[in-house]
C-alpha cells in the first residue's frame, strides 16, 4: 500500500498542508471508511447525496489516522489535526490514485465488459499469478473511488495490477482508464446491462471501449471477437480524437473459429468444464466453473498470459486453482441432496440465456429446474426483454419455472407459450417458493438461481440448505 509523507502526498494529490501540519509525518495506507481504517491511514471524507465524510474526521483521527484530507469549502475543520486541504476530496482521491500509479514498475491490465468481468479479472489474477507478483480488484470494487483506493493499495513490488472497470454511463470507463493507464485492455463482451442508462448496445459498446483512452503506447486490445459491435465503434474514437485506436496490438478470443484464440472442444462434469485451446491443443485446461460462457473468459484470460510470456501449461495450472468471487454459479448441495447452482450475483438477457444455456446442455440429473429474478435496469422494453427469457427457457430440458418478482411475471408469460401452465410458478416470497421447490425436487434433481444483484436470490438457496433431507 502507500507509504509517502504528508508533503508527498500533498503534491501529489493537488493539495497543501494546513498550517501546523507536519510535513514529514508519513501515512501507510489510505482509507474512506472509519469502521474499518487502519491506524497510520490517511483519511479521505468523501461527499455523498445523503452523507458527508467531514463529519467523521474526529473519530478517524480517534482510530489512528495520521491525517486527513479537507475540502476547502467545508466549515470546521478539526483543530489541531494533521490536514491537506484540496479542492474537492474525491477528484483529490483520483490524483492522488494516479500519481502513485505513475512512480511504480508496475504493469496494468484493465478489463470492463457488460458480463463476465469480474470472473475473467479473478481468471486473469490467477494465471498471471503462477509467475508474478499479483494485486486485483477485490469484490467489485471498479468504479470511480473503489479503482483509485485499488491503485493506492498496490505495494511497491507489485508487478502486475489486474484492475475491473465498471461503469453505469458514458465517460465512466474513460475516467478510469486514464487513472490506470492500462497496458493491456480487455474487454470480455457488449450485452444488456445498462439499457436504461445508455439505450442501444452500440452505446453500450461506445461507452466499453473507452477503455482505450488511458491505454499506454506499445500495449494490446483483447477483446471478445465474435461481437462485431466492438469492431463496429472503434473508427469512431479515431473520428473523436479522444483516444487512440492504433499503436497497439488487438487479440480476439471468443467461441467462433475466426478468433485468434478459441476452444477445440469442452466437456462438464459435476463442477467444472475441461476445454483445449487451438493454439495449445496439447495441453488440457480445466476451470472450476461451468459453461462454455465462462471458457469463453479464460480465453481472455489466456490472451493476457500469453501477451506476458506464459506458456500454456502454467496458465492451465493458474486456471484449475482458480477462486471466483461469490455467486458466479456456486455448486452446492441442499441437506435433501439437491444440487444448487447458486448464479445470484447479478442478471441481464445475455447472462440469463448463458446461464439457461447450461442448464439446457446439463446430464447426470433427472429433472432440471428454473428459479429466475427480475432483471433491473433494462429501459422501456424490460418487459419483452423478460417475455422473451420465458421463451427462451425448453420445456423439453427444463422441468418448471420457478419465478419471484414483478418483472418475473413477464418471465412467466413468455415461458407459458411453451410450458404447460401447471410447469410455470411465480411466487410473492422466497421462503415460499424455496418450499414449494423442495417438495416438488428430489436429491437427483439440479436448480438454477439466477436474478439481479437487487432482487437477492442467494436467499432461495439459503431456504433450500435449511430444509430437511
Amino acid at each position: 500500500m502507500i507509504r509517502r509523507t504528508l508533503a508527498e502526498i500533498a503534491v501529489m494529490a493537488g493539495g497543501t498542508l494546513a498550517q501546523g501540519t507536519p510535513g514529514d509525518a508519513v501515512i501507510r495506507g489510505v482509507s474512506k471508511d472509519t469502521r474499518t481504517l487502519a491506524e497510520g491511514s490517511l483519511y479521505v471524507p468523501l461527499i455523498g447525496e445523503s452523507f458527508d465524510g467531514h463529519e467523521f474526521a474526529d473519530a478517524a483521527f480517534e482510530r489512528g489516522a495520521t491525517a486527513s484530507l479537507w475540502q476547502t469549502d467545508r466549515p470546521n475543520p478539526p483543530s489541531g489535526k494533521p490536514l491537506i486541504l484540496v479542492d474537492d476530496t474525491l477528484s483529490a482521491l483520483q490524483r492522488l490514485a494516479q500519481a502513485y500509479r505513475r512512480q511504480l514498475k508496475v504493469r496494468v491490465v484493465g478489463i470492463t465488459g457488460s458480463n463476465g468481468k469480474t470472473t475473467t479479472k479473478d481468471m486473469t489474477g490467477a494465471v498471471l499469478a503462477t509467475a508474478f507478483r499479483v494485486h486485483k480488484t477485490a469484490g467489485n470494487y471498479n468504479n470511480h473511488i473503489g479503482l483509485p483506493l485499488t491503485l493506492l493499495e498496490l505495494n511497491e513490488d507489485t508487478e502486475i495490477a489486474v484492475l475491473e472497470m465498471g461503469m453505469s454511463g458514458r465517460g465512466e470507463i474513460e475516467l478510469l482508464s486514464r487513472l490506470a493507464e492500462p497496458e493491456l485492455a480487455v474487454i470480455t463482451n457488449i450485452g444488456d446491462a445498462h439499457l436504461l442508462q445508455l439505450g442501444s448496445r452500440a452505446e453500450i459498446a461506445r461507452a466499453k471501449t473507452e477503455i482505450l483512452a488511458g491505454l499506454l503506447p506499445g500495449g494490446a486490445l483483447v477483446y471478445h471477437g465474435d461481437e462485431p459491435l466492438i469492431e463496429d465503434v472503434l473508427p469512431e474514437l479515431a473520428q473523436s480524437g479522444r483516444m487512440k485506436v492504433d499503436g497497439y496490438a488487438k487479440v480476439r478470443f471468443g467461441a467462433g473459429a475466426s478468433n485468434d484464440l478459441y476452444p477445440l472442444e469442452m466437456k462438464l462434469d459435476a463442477k467444472g468444464t475441461h476445454f483445449v485451446v487451438n493454439t495449445d491443443p496439447g495441453i488440457p485446461f480445466y476451470i472450476p466453473l461451468l459453461g462454455g460462457h465462462n471458457v469463453v473468459n479464460a480465453l481472455a484470460a489466456i490472451a493476457v498470459g500469453k501477451y506476458f510470456g506464459l506458456d500454456a501449461a502454467r496458465m492451465a495450472e493458474g486456471l484449475q486453482s482458480l477462486v471466483v468471487t461469490g455467486m458466479r454459479i456456486e455448486v452446492s448441495q441442499a441437506p435433501s441432496g439437491l444440487t444448487v447452482w447458486n448464479d445470484a450475483y447479478n442478471a441481464s438477457p445475455t447472462s440469463m440465456r448463458a446461464a439457461l444455456s447450461l442448464l439446457h446442455e446439463a446430464t447426470g440429473y433427472s429433472r432440471k429446474f428454473a428459479v429466475l429474478g427480475d432483471m433491473l435496469e433494462l429501459g422501456p422494453e424490460e418487459a419483452e426483454f423478460h417475455r422473451d427469457i420465458g421463451r427462451f427457457v425448453n420445456p423439453y430440458s427444463v422441468e418448471a419455472v420457478y419465478l419471484y418478482g414483478p418483472l418475473a411475471r413477464h418471465i412467466a408469460e413468455g415461458a407459458r407459450e411453451r410450458f404447460p401452465a401447471e410447469r410455470v410458478r411465480h411466487f410473492e416470497d422466497k421462503e415460499e417458493l424455496a418450499r414449494a421447490l423442495g417438495q416438488a425436487a428430489a436429491a437427483s434433481d439440479v436448480v438454477l438461481i439466477k436474478g439481479s444483484r437487487g432482487m437477492r436470490m442467494e436467499q432461495v438457496a439459503s431456504f433450500l440448505m435449511q430444509l430437511g433431507g
